[in-house]
């Protein structure tokens, strides 16, 4: 409880508050102790990297502009909420987010060997999680969770939400 508190909350509770929830069942000693044994046994790894570290660096390797940018995190945000997306990593989500933002946005499939190279996905590889990413883009105004697509149609965001989605994507057999 108190390593999840100091991950997640803004105030972490005392550790006298958490014995006494226990029915004094441990000290603070055992407390401290346990967390100790629980940090070092994870060795400090907490979380696990999100597609948001992994599309910063592919969209270096993809030479983006702002456009294509805006649109592979849209695509990302749409994505992270949808129960068929758990199954792919969060760098194969990445990698698919700028493949479909580039299919787009330029109206053909295009994935060069330096977005091979630095993602270390191929076109073929990504093409079931960007059919699926089109196929969020397409919905995105008219599903249950519009927030994403209200968020993204506005300045800030370049109206990029707005843009047609590469509907030749959803049509590709696997």
């Amino acid at each position: 409880m108190l390593l999840a508190c100091k991950y997640e909350e803004v105030s972490v509770p005392v550790v006298g508050d958490l014995i006494l929830i226990s029915d004094k069942a441990y000290t603070t000693k055992d407390v401290l102790e346990m967390e100790s044994l629980m940090l070092n046994t994870l060795q400090f790894n907490m979380s696990v990297p999100t597609p948001y570290v992994f599309v910063r660096r592919f969209l270096k390797a993809a030479q983006s502009d702002k456009k294509l940018e805006l649109l592979s995190f849209f695509l990302i945000e749409l994505s992270i909420v949808e129960y068929e997306m758990l199954k792919f990593p969060p760098s194969l989500l990445a990698a698919a987010a700028i493949y479909t933002a580039q299919c787009t946005i330029h109206g053909f499939k295009q994935w060069s060997r330096t977005c091979q190279w630095h993602s270390g996905y191929s076109e073929d590889q990504l093409l079931e999680c960007a059919r699926l990413m089109s196929g969020f883009h397409q919905k995105a105004a008219t599903g249950k969770l519009t927030g994403v697509h209200r968020k993204h149609c506005t300045s800030k965001f370049g109206y990029i939400a707005k843009s047609e989605p590469a509907k030749f994507l959803m049509e590709t057999q696997l």
